[in-house]
């Protein structure tokens, strides 16, 4: 290792600083995972509230039905609301979702992307300081590392694409089942 790095001090510093931004990036991710979990928390806190009250306010009107014709007609009347709730809450709750994966990745992608640098900085300066007859032991690390980035960039850009998808296809079943809601309020 002498003859790669001429200075301890600086590999060492490197490592050091390697595994603070590694500590730094582990705090940063855990604490959008709590403001992740909080804002779940609150949303079920607040559904849970609001249902308490939605189905103490619908119990008293189905009670104060006179006749069989006015409780069927309350009980039409309550199922919309309700549709339009639970789909309000399944829309906030894949916000929450999807928020949290957009700040893990671009968390994940700028860490990623300062760890390359960094070892290609290291590979460039023992690339310096190798011996002579080393040169194709220094192409084969760089070509490992140059692959090694372009698979990852591949995973990386089919995970994106997967959720992607998985988000337009929610997207898409929400439109359609607040279209076939309307649709039946509509028929009646």
């Amino acid at each position: 290792m002498s003859n790669l790095f001429p200075n301890q001090e600086h590999f060492a510093a490197a490592t050091k600083a390697n595994f603070e931004a590694q500590i730094a990036l582990i705090t940063s991710l855990t604490n959008k995972a709590f403001e992740s979990v909080e804002k779940l928390v609150d949303l079920n806190l607040n559904a849970v509230k609001s249902s308490l009250e939605d189905s103490n306010s619908a119990a008293k009107q189905l009670l104060a039905a006179k006749d069989p014709q006015e409780l069927s007609t309350l009980l039409a009347a309550q199922a919309q609301p309700n549709a339009e709730k639970a789909l309000a809450y399944g829309r906030h709750v894949a916000n929450i979702a999807s928020t949290a994966q957009a700040e893990f990745t671009k968390a994940a992608e700028e860490q990623v992307a300062e760890a390359n640098r960094k070892v290609l900085a290291m590979i460039e300066e023992a690339s310096k300081n190798a011996p002579a007859g080393s040169e194709n032991v220094i192409a084969l690390v760089k070509s490992a590392f140059g692959t090694a980035n372009a698979s990852y960039e591949q995973l990386a850009n089919t995970t994106k694409q997967a959720v992607e998808v998985m988000e337009n296809n929610l997207n898409t079943a929400v439109t359609q089942f607040s279209q076939a809601a309307k649709t039946a309020k509509a028929k009646k």
